[in-house]
Formats: C-alpha cells, sequence, structure tokens
C-alpha cells in the first residue's frame, strides 16, 4: 500500500534540530555534529527509528547517525530521536545513491541495513542496499576492519546478498538463517512484526578487509 503524502513531514524536519536536511554540507565532517569525538554508525533506512534510537541510548560511547530518504517516513524517526535528547544521534534525510557526496573517507565505523526493500525483479536489483553498486560505495566511507550487520525476513536477497559481499571481497564472519533473539538485543518494528508473523530473520555479519 502506497504511503499518503504528509504534506507537513518536510516543515516538520526542518524544525527538528537533530536533523541534517542538507547532509553533504557536512561531508568529513560528521564528529563535530556531536558532543564527543566517537566511533560513528550509520543506519541505512532508519524506518521508524526504534532500533537506533534504542542503539544509541545502550551505547553512550559511540555515535549514530540515522539516514532515510523518505521524509515520510523519517518524519516519526525523527521525532523519536528528538524526544530521546541523547547527545549521541543524529537523523540525515538522504539517499543512499549519494553516500559519497554526505561521507568522508573511512568516516563510518559500523553500518546497520535492517530490513531493506528486497527489490525482487531483475531490472529492479541494482537498487538493493547490499548490491555491489553499494558495496563499493560502503568500501568508500568505512574505515578498515569495520562491520556491516543486514537483516531481512526475504529469503532470495539474503542469499543473493551473501554472494554480493563475497563477490566483492568482504569477509564473512556471521551467517544465521534463522536468528534467535537474545536478551536485551535491540530490534526494529518491523523484525517484531515479522517475528510475530512466525518469519524467520535472516542474518548476516561481515567485516572490511581492504585487499
Amino acid at each position: 500500500m502506497r504511503m499518503r503524502k504528509k504534506h507537513w513531514a518536510i516543515p516538520n524536519l526542518n524544525k527538528n534540530p537533530y536533523i541534517y536536511m542538507k547532509p553533504q554540507e557536512f561531508k568529513g565532517k560528521w564528529q563535530k555534529n556531536f558532543e564527543k569525538a566517537q566511533p560513528i554508525h550509520l543506519e541505512i533506512g532508519t524506518g521508524r527509528g526504534d532500533f537506533i534510537v534504542e542503539k544509541a541510548r545502550q551505547n553512550p560511547d559511540t555515535n549514530y547517525i540515522a539516514m532515510d530518504r523518505e521524509a515520510n517516513a523519517f518524519v516519526e524517526a525523527g521525532e523519536k530521536i528528538k524526544e530521546a535528547k541523547l547527545l549521541n544521534i543524529i537523523g540525515i534525510l538522504g539517499d543512499a545513491d549519494n553516500l559519497l557526496e554526505i561521507f568522508g573517507k573511512s568516516e563510518v565505523e559500523k553500518i546497520y541495513i535492517n530490513f531493506c526493500n528486497p527489490w525482487p525483479k531483475n531490472r529492479h536489483k541494482k537498487r538493493r542496499l547490499t548490491h555491489p553498486l553499494f558495496l563499493n560505495m560502503y568500501k568508500e566511507i568505512l574505515k578498515e576492519n569495520s562491520e556491516i550487520e543486514f537483516k531481512t525476513d526475504n529469503d532470495e536477497l539474503f542469499e543473493d546478498s551473501i554472494d554480493y559481499f563475497e563477490r566483492e571481497g568482504f569477509k564473512i564472519e556471521i551467517i544465521d538463517r534463522d536468528l534467535k533473539v537474545k536478551e536485551d538485543e535491540v530490534i526494529s518494528y518491523y523484525e517484531q512484526r515479522w517475528r510475530e508473523q512466525n518469519i524467520k530473520i535472516k542474518f548476516l555479519k561481515v567485516k572490511f578487509v581492504k585487499s
């Protein structure tokens, strides 16, 4: 179902002091937007924001950036970030296609990709956030030995993503086709929804090692 356009979304985000609407202006300088210089973890496709806000709450020694391209969806995450009043999380409205314009080389130390669009049709697969086109951008913005954590409910996307990561030289650390929830683990709204439907959650952890 197509989301109804929220005409107030952009004005709301513009007034939110935790959201950066022109992220290209801060390329290579993101640490200046946090109280302390700490490792930066990036979530691409933040959705409702539950995951990234709770990660920031639990890990004050890490700086978090929540990124989404859809103002309609991101406005809810923006409100949660604002209400949390944490000093180690900000949000940016931006498209993953423009990552190299938004982040400097080796500026990010971890990437989270949670339940992204599987784009099942062959003509659309280049839009997948785990497709080699994106993986090569991640190599530019990630520090060496940084990690990517990827979760999905989609079997085809998961198996294809294993191939993508291996093909692009990432070191596979964990492959789990039926991930169990650990105590105090942070999960997103969508993960909770799929688990309630008894859908198996697939998980990959990979490391970026320069060849």
